[in-house]
């Protein structure tokens, strides 16, 4: 038990050590006391004040049930062990026999004193019988100080050393705590950072789904009624573009309540991507009067449904932006289901632009491109776009092949 805390013990291991010490102490006093019953043949002075000896010994023993389970209170401690070495060297001073009884205070050191201390209580335990002894010797064989010293420079010596590995353990003890204390700070700022970004990434996914669907669907219901105020009152091209207007507001009405319910793009559910995308380039071709080729390449298979969602709004964002920004003459979407990825390439004839000078401005317009770019990468796939004023423009996206029997972020 050298060097256990007193909080490495729990409530009944205490009181069982307790109970183990007493016992073990008061039975070697009885058979010590046994033993020099039979060995001398003393007075019924002598027996008054030996028995007087063991009677109080044996009480102070039973006070370990008290000591042990307070043997951080190192007064107590030191006050209990005292008087039990002066007992056993009492008693040694009655009857040599009660040598075997001093004896005791050799694991009652380890057991109450600190790990440093104990050696110290245990070179006491070793000492003071000796001394009682070479007291009552005439002509001692050995000098007492070559005695002592052979006898206490050793114990003092272990003690030191037990001692000095202990206050390591403990420091070291000490320090594992305050880093696994250190170790939960910083799981809980982990825990809501982590919590922080995934509020704020859904923040960035929630503005991307209402950019790709209810952003562009009013954008074409400005353009229609603007498109009807050019062409005058009451004709058949403004008749039009004011029923196109209303079918564009009734798609992004149903595109805003599909957001809320599953954030994913109605075509796809009525079919696959590239029934989608082909739907999708025939109703921006009728929009634009910009002619679109729909390509596929490869044996289509369905995709995890965020990954059809990206495909599928990157290339709506990039048919918009030709619309809106270009002034091209064609465009084209190209499908490609190649070993364990799927390529979108998304091209016109355009003006073109510096991809370098993209920003997102104040009215808010910008944004597709930055968060097309976003939803990709969030996927673990990439995009490019290669573009020069007056050359056109090329966008690439590059997802993993996940199938839909595979799950996948939706």
């Amino acid at each position: 038990m050298v060097g256990v805390s007193p909080s490495e013990l729990g409530g009944t291991q205490v009181r069982r050590a307790a109970w183990t010490f007493t016992l073990v102490g008061l039975g070697v006093l009885a058979c010590t006391t046994v033993a020099a019953v039979l060995a001398h043949a003393l007075t019924h002075r002598d027996w008054a004040v030996t028995l007087g000896l063991v009677g109080v010994a044996a009480v102070w023993l039973l006070g370990m049930l008290e000591v042990f389970p307070r043997r951080q209170d190192w007064r107590l401690v030191t006050v209990y062990y005292a008087g039990l070495l002066l007992l056993g060297t009492a008693l040694v001073v009655r009857d040599g026999t009660f040598i075997a009884f001093a004896a005791v205070g050799y694991p009652f050191a380890f057991a109450l004193l600190r790990p440093r201390w104990s050696f110290f209580g245990v070179a006491a335990t070793a000492v003071l019988p000796l001394l009682v002894i070479y007291g009552f010797e005439p002509e001692p064989a050995v000098p007492l100080w070559v005695l002592l010293l052979s006898v206490c420079a050793p114990l003092l010596h272990a003690g030191w050393l037990v001692g000095t590995e202990s206050e390591k353990r403990r420091r070291a003890n000490a320090e594992l705590a305050a880093s696994l204390r250190e170790s939960a700070q910083l799981q809980a700022q982990l825990l809501r950072h982590a919590r922080e970004s995934g509020v704020a990434e859904e923040r960035r996914r929630l503005a991307g789904e209402i950019h790709d669907s209810l952003a562009q669907g009013l954008s074409g219901v400005v353009a229609q009624l603007q498109a009807a105020e050019r062409t005058g009152a009451d004709t058949v091209a403004h008749r039009k573009h004011l029923t196109r207007a209303k079918t564009l507001a009734r798609d992004s009405l149903t595109e805003a309540r599909r957001s809320v319910l599953a954030l994913c793009p109605e075509a796809l559910d009525r079919g696959g991507l590239p029934d989608a995308l082909s739907e999708l380039g025939r109703t921006w071709s009728a929009d634009s009067s910009v002619p679109v080729t729909v390509r596929v390449h490869g044996a289509p298979v369905p995709l995890a449904t965020g990954t059809e969602t990206a495909l599928y709004r990157a290339a709506q964002e990039a048919l918009h932006n030709i619309g809106k920004h270009a002034r091209a003459t064609r465009a084209g979407i190209s499908l490609s289901y190649v070993d364990n990825v799927v390529l979108l390439d998304v091209h016109d004839d355009g003006a073109g632009f510096e991809p370098a000078r993209c920003r997102v401005r104040g009215d808010g317009t910008g944004f597709g491109l930055r968060a097309m770019r976003r939803r990709v990468e969030s996927l673990g796939g990439t995009l490019t776009v290669e573009s020069e004023p007056g050359t056109g423009t090329t966008i690439n996206l590059q997802l993993p092949l996940v199938r839909e029997s595979e799950g996948g972020p939706a």
